[in-house]
């Protein structure tokens, strides 16, 4: 039983909780982390390894219960939580690539990280909190983890109205909507081991500050964890590295060492290159008449190939592929090539080939978000799929894995800073990137495709994005290192990360990184941002010369939408009652209609025309009817005293027969006939808001008026045209 034990960190005015020995007790480790009322609870399983391992079975789930923000699920038929939402997902990447990087490399046990949201205020993010408590219960836990890591979302505010520009540390929502950087870093005392931001194309200047900037607020949690640590943390277990037959490694070093070296350009043109050590492998075997473990023989081979990949690279400056450390693989582009969609670009660099696909349609078909903090829309999708023929393998196709959940909210993070206000283009958008290719950063050239597609799409994007993936090799003391931009898969997997980032010819707006060392200094941070900028400025130059603006016409299967502010007031008129009218306008104009509580009306339809009919129609509707305008109207209905004129659908007038000649009409079917067009004049809308029409005009209307008995007073008891109290009346209506 352990003891109910708190630790406290202060943080610039704010506090953070971590609580051991409340909740499950049975777990390898748990810790509840409290930021204000934000709660949640992290637990760490370790497990046996599974057999014949090689890899670390590492799992973390992120679960987000809606009863965290005191809501009930709004499907009427499901009120459990379902799947994780995409959303859960990415947050749950940010805590593996957190943690990951800082457990050894011969760890095979199998640990599953669980996160549960108990409660959320609406203030205090539990995404950061999420990370932050891992790292509690992780270092307090008996893992082999080197860590802690401290995790914080650093903003920035631009000067302006008389304020300096400042960074902001764990900022609020409010703090949020002015911030033009959303950062979030998690770090152990030397290094940053992840990286997740999306900008409003800041310079890289101004990017490079934020992680000096974080790092006092940073050493607070990492004081508040290793104190945590000293009171109640376990033993950490030693990991013993497996032997290796010495003889064995060098009998095969020196027999294979020259056709691993020269296999190195052969497999950087692909994904991976275990097929092609498998026939050293089984030769090797072969040779020893099989009384060596093939599975020790093709370990020892991939790491002879991974160490040569890096001894080129650290000590020749010599890239599998044979470029320079610098330069971007030869750029491909192409716009418009699919007929029937509203835009599509197909993006390749090198092997990497990414088609994106534009859709265009109403501003309903914005995805709905239900969060634990309540309900939000999304007005740009990005979907990303990476089939197994991109790789060239056979295999499952199916629900999107995390990875392409994570790679497609990337690309989408880098495109929506420069999307157009929904005012200036009121459309739901989704873009699709189909991995054609798959050969080192796919994410980048879906974001690059993107920006093209979108502009091939008409969608007059602020400006033109691009995206880059820079990789890194070190010396063992990490003491000696090189960047690579524009990274292929076997330098992704002999390296030791994967940094990608986004922006315009401006700035940044979307950067990731992963890691496989312990870690970034500063210095490599501020070096991989100088090379990814002049790589990213180098292919926008490519994008640019293929479509250097949006296209001014937009496809003609894409939708025509044109938005409509009408009068709160008067969207009763609009949709009228039951729907009839604006049921009645989408049917005559082959539109579709949707009118939003504050009044804004968009219109949808296949031709300009029809929309602009219904634009008409809905302004018509709405708009303020005065005495003295003329309309031609249709007869809808014929009563004794009078026809009832619709001057716009959905809206009557009245003509009393005493307008409808200069002479005494008796029967108003001697006049009119229902569906006649007849041309009216407004007289007055009176009190109750009825619209009183004359068919008379001009000297028509004087000779009418001239002849009508002017109005008198009239004794007590005696009515106009004749009669007593009870005698005949003028009609009403």
């Amino acid at each position: 039983m352990i003891k109910l034990t708190t630790q406290t960190v202060e943080l610039e005015g704010k506090k953070i909780t971590f609580e051991v020995g409340r909740f499950a007790q049975q777990a390898t480790s748990a810790v509840i982390g409290k930021a204000g009322d934000t709660m949640v609870l992290a637990t760490v399983v370790e497990a046996a390894p599974k057999k014949d391992l090689d890899y670390f079975p590492l799992s973390v789930e992120y679960v987000e219960k809606l009863y965290a923000g005191g809501r009930i699920k709004g499907s009427r038929w499901v009120k459990r939580e379902g799947r994780p939402s995409d959303e859960a997902i990415l947050k749950g990447r940010l805590i593996d690539r957190s943690i990951r990087p800082l457990f050894p490399k011969n760890y095979k046990n199998e640990v599953q990280v669980v996160v549960t949201i108990l409660s959320v205020d609406g203030e205090n993010e539990p995404d950061i909190l999420a990370i932050n408590t891992v790292s509690a219960a992780l270092a307090i836990s008996s893992l082999p983890w080197k860590g802690p890591v401290a995790a914080l979302r650093v903003g920035y505010v631009k000067e302006g109205e008389g304020k300096e520009s400042c960074y902001l540390t764990n900022p609020t929502d409010a703090e949020m909507e002015m911030s033009e950087l959303d950062l979030v870093v998690s770090s152990s005392q030397e290094r940053v081991v992840m990286i997740e931001a999306g900008a409003n194309q800041l310079e890289e200047k101004v990017f490079a500050q934020a992680f000096t900037y974080f790092q006092k607020p940073r050493d607070a949690i990492l004081k508040g964890i290793n104190d945590l640590a000293k009171n109640v943390g376990q033993k950490k277990k030693e990991i013993v590295a497996e032997e290796t037959d010495k003889t064995l490694v060098e009998e095969i070093e020196k027999k294979y060492k020259k056709q691993v070296t020269d296999l190195i350009p052969q497999v950087a043109s692909k994904e991976g290159q275990g097929d092609d050590l498998q026939g050293l492998a089984d030769e090797f075997v072969e040779l020893k008449g099989g009384e060596v473990d093939k599975k020790a023989v093709l370990e020892i081979l991939d790491k002879l190939f991974k160490k040569q990949v890096r001894e080129r690279i650290l000590k020749d400056n010599q890239r599998p592929d044979g470029r320079d450390l610098t330069q971007v693989r030869p750029i491909e582009i192409e716009v418009g090539i699919l007929p029937r969609t509203h835009g599509s670009a197909m993006f390749k660099r090198g092997q990497t080939q990414a088609l994106s696909i534009t859709t265009l349609g109403a501003p309903s078909l914005e995805q709905y978000v239900e969060r634990m903090e309540g309900e939000e829309t999304k007005r740009y999708m990005h979907h990303y799929y990476m089939p197994p023929y991109s790789v060239g393998e056979a295999g499952r196709i199916g629900v999107p894995s995390r990875r392409e959940v994570g790679h497609g909210a990337l690309a989408e993070r880098a495109i929506i800073p420069v999307l157009p206000s929904e005012d200036a283009f009121p459309y739901a958008i989704r873009v699709v990137s189909e991995i054609m290719s798959s050969n080192g950063s796919t994410s980048m050239a879906s974001t690059c495709g993107s920006s093209l597609s979108l502009m091939d799409a008409g969608v007059p994007i602020i400006e033109q994005v691009a995206g880059i993936a820079c990789g890194l090799v070190t010396s063992e003391d990490l003491s000696q290192y090189k960047i690579l931009t524009d990274i292929v898969g076997i330098e992704d997997f002999s390296g030791d990360m994967d940094f990608k980032v986004a922006g315009t010819k401006n700035g940044i707006t979307a950067v990731q990184l992963d890691v496989k060392i312990a870690g970034l200094t500063q210095e490599m941070i501020e070096a991989t941002l100088i090379q990814s900028k002049e790589a990213r400025m180098s292919i926008l130059e490519k994008m640019n010369a293929v479509l250097p603006a949006a296209r001014k016409q937009m496809s003609k299967y894409a939708p025509k939408i044109k938005v409509v502010k009408i009068d709160t007031e008067k969207i009763g008129e609009v949709i009228g009652p039951g729907g009839k009218v604006i049921r009645n306008i989408m049917a005559q104009t082959n539109t579709t209609l949707d009118v939003s509580d504050d009044g804004m009306v968009s219109i949808t339809g296949t031709s300009e025309e029809d929309v602009e009919k219904a634009v008409n129609w809905v302004t018509t509707l709405t708009r303020q009817i005065k005495a003295g305008e003329e309309f031609e109207g249709e007869v809808k209905r014929i009563l004794p005293f009078g026809a009832f004129v619709e001057l716009v659908p959905g809206k009557e007038g009245m003509v009393h027969v005493s307008q409808m000649s200069v002479g005494f009409v008796g029967n108003p079917n001697d006049v009119v006939q229902l569906g006649q067009k007849v041309k009216v004049r407004v007289l007055e809308i009176d009190d109750q808001g009825r619209i009183n029409l004359s068919m008379l005009f001009g000297e028509d209307a004087q000779k009418a008026a001239a002849q009508r008995p002017q109005r008198q007073d009239f004794g007590r008891g005696q009515r106009p045209f004749g009669g007593d109290r009870r005698g005949p009346r003028r009609p009403r209506y």
